[in-house]
């Protein structure tokens, strides 16, 4: 039945109002899929915009072509931020994030959260032991200086009282050393006394033989009397015992030498005491004194004039010629790293990427101690400390940002080649 339209008049005539309208006769035989209800058609449209949109959704989520990651590095926002359970994965933002890979790339590349710190280690500058309450009398440094070991740094204000004691130390030890000098020009004085004393008794001796000698002969002719010659004997034996005194006394002095003599053993005793205790003085000085501890920079600064150092002591200290990145690596990738393996380290404040190579891999699973901006990253991973020692050039480029933290990225599968063909940088 074909479909007419036009201006024909009412075939019935009731008496009601007629109205001219157009009329579209449809012929339901020849079109089925007009039973569909009107609803239906007028939905289509929308579902199909719908259907665009969650394909597009899906296919942004998964691929994140550049302009979605442009989208959201432009608005500071993160996919999955706003869900307690987020599917999909950070493309933008802070570099410390590793963005994904490609199953090409996961398999040479292992990543992982660390910081820069030089290879020797940070110190603390701490008071001497024995400082007690001092406090900081005088300071020296400023944080970025460069120290010696040894080179003091600060004074405390206990050294008054110190440098008294050590004076002290020092006028003793210089009395004892005179008392020494003293003890040996007396031994040899004395010495030289009982050689003295000796020759006189061998002449008085001499002397007093001969008297007896004439004393007896003159006796046998009857010249002098038997108590002339008593008393000439008499006196030959008490020049004989002076002899014998005088060679005692001498042995005294010559049978040993100067430094074994008593007097001036006594008084090299006394000197070795006196020594002690200005050792001990200065000792005690140098616990008024702080001092440097390694050659080094000083990182930062605690404690300033008329302050008590704390527990963070007076400054921190390191040498920053060698400087490493201590990276923690998923214990389930730590299988695929060896020594030698290079590595790329890279932050937000380093002009560009640093270089270097895996020089030691920990023995111990540790906790995961650093972790990035991500909301949901895993807070209580196990990982394994490896470190990255940096090259001479990326070395002095990084000496400046201790503690920095930055993502490393291993390429095991370089490290691999390397080794395989002998090679090294």
């Amino acid at each position: 039945m074909a479909a007419t339209s036009g201006n024909a008049p009412n075939d019935a005539d009731d008496g009601s109002p007629k109205l001219d309208l157009p009329l579209d006769v449809v012929d339901r035989r020849a079109e089925p899929s007009a039973a569909t209800p009107s609803y239906f058609r007028k939905a289509r449209k929308p579902l199909a915009v719908l259907a665009v949109m969650f394909l597009g959704a899906v296919i942004g989520m998964y691929f994140q072509p550049p302009g979605l990651q442009l989208f959201f590095w432009a608005t500071g926002l993160e996919p999955g931020a706003g869900s307690s359970r987020p599917i999909a994965v950070p493309a933008g933002g802070s570099r410390i994030q590793s963005p994904p890979q490609s199953d090409a790339q996961s398999q040479r590349i292992v990543a992982g959260l660390g910081a820069i710190e030089p290879a020797g280690e940070v110190s603390v500058i701490a008071p001497p032991f024995g400082a007690g309450d001092a406090r900081i009398a005088a300071l020296s440094i400023e944080e970025g200086d460069i120290v010696s070991a040894g080179q003091i740094i600060a004074r405390l204000d206990n050294a008054a009282p110190l440098e008294a004691a050590r004076d002290r130390a020092k006028a003793a030890l210089r009395l004892s050393e005179a008392n020494l000098a003293q003890a040996k020009d007396r031994v040899l004085r004395s010495r030289q006394e009982a050689e003295a004393a000796l020759e006189r008794a061998r002449a008085t001796a001499l002397n007093a033989a001969r008297a007896f000698d004439r004393s007896e002969a003159l006796t046998r002719r009857g010249v002098t009397s038997d108590a002339a010659l008593d008393q000439a004997r008499a006196a030959r034996d008490e020049a004989e015992r002076r002899v014998d005194e005088a060679e005692a006394t001498l042995a005294r002095f010559a049978g040993a030498p100067l430094d074994k003599q008593v007097d001036v053993v006594v008084a090299e005793r006394q000197v070795e005491a006196a020594e002690a205790d200005l050792s001990a003085a200065r000792a005690d000085l140098e616990k008024s004194l702080v001092r440097a501890p390694i050659d080094g920079a000083i990182l930062a600064v605690f404690a300033h004039p008329g302050e008590k150092p704390g527990g963070d002591g007076v400054a921190r200290i390191a040498d920053l010629s060698r400087m490493v990145a201590k990276v923690e690596i998923f214990q389930s990738d730590i299988g695929l790293i060896s020594l030698g393996d290079r590595a790329e380290i890279e932050a937000d404040a380093l002009p560009r990427p640093l270089t270097g190579r895996v020089s030691k891999i920990g023995l111990e699973v540790l906790r995961q101690t650093r972790v990035g901006e991500d909301p949901a990253a895993n807070t209580d991973a196990r990982v394994v400390e490896t470190t990255v020692a940096l090259d001479a050039e990326s070395s002095a480029l990084a000496a400046r940002f201790t503690n920095l933290q930055v993502i490393a990225r291993i390429d095991v599968a370089a490290g691999s080649a390397d080794r395989s063909t002998g090679r090294s940088e």
